[in-house]
């Protein structure tokens, strides 16, 4: 119940900020990142919590609510961890790299980052359990990857990218880490994990 409280609680977030936009005199979709500017660094850690429109955060919603579960249910000794980077690593990347003349708001970069994560889990942990969690999470959420691709102007497609770069990065960077049974063993260990 914990878990389905964290990731409802994510979500939950999510959608007061945003009918806080609506209300506020001021647009506050402005923290969002704006590559290389002063202002910009604090998108970083906002920018996952501000979207456009109903469109935009209702697409958001259902992916951002189904992978931290999946997160959390999987990998829990991780999923903080994750989280955080993934905002963080993602966030960075696009301010340092991405289009400067907009700002990039949404959760879509935590969805590409957690999506990456828990795709290149189930390799790179040489894992049968791990695979079993990345071969239906593929198969839903597979088709977005080509969202990595500039196909709109209006799409942060920069987002999508170094999220998906950032969530393999973390699965390779804590590939030996013990997260609930989701343990390679390696020389170091002899313990057995299930």
């Amino acid at each position: 119940m914990k878990k389905l409280t964290i990731a409802a609680s994510i979500v939950a977030l999510m959608w007061i900020i945003f009918g806080i936009s609506r209300i506020a005199p001021e647009s506050i979709n402005s923290y969002g990142i704006l590559p290389r500017t002063q202002e910009g660094l604090w998108g970083i850690v906002c920018a996952p919590f501000l979207h456009r429109d109903y469109e935009h955060i209702t697409a958001n919603t259902i992916p951002v609510f189904v992978l931290t579960l999946v997160l959390l249910f999987f990998y829990e000794n991780l999923a903080f961890r994750v989280w955080t980077l993934s905002t963080l690593m993602g966030g960075f990347l696009i301010w340092l790299f991405a289009r400067g003349e907009s700002y990039h708001i949404g959760a879509s970069g935590v969805i590409f980052s957690l999506l990456g994560f828990i795709l290149a889990s189930g390799v790179v942990r040489k894992s049968f359990k791990s695979l079993l969690v990345a071969i239906p999470i593929f198969l839903i959420y597979g088709g977005v990857m080509w969202g990595i691709f500039p196909n709109s102007p209006d799409v942060s497609w920069e987002a999508h990218l170094f999220g998906l770069i950032s969530g393999v990065a973390l699965a390779y960077f804590f590939r030996n880490v013990p997260s609930d049974g989701f343990y390679r063993r390696t020389n170091r260990d002899d313990a057995e994990y299930y």
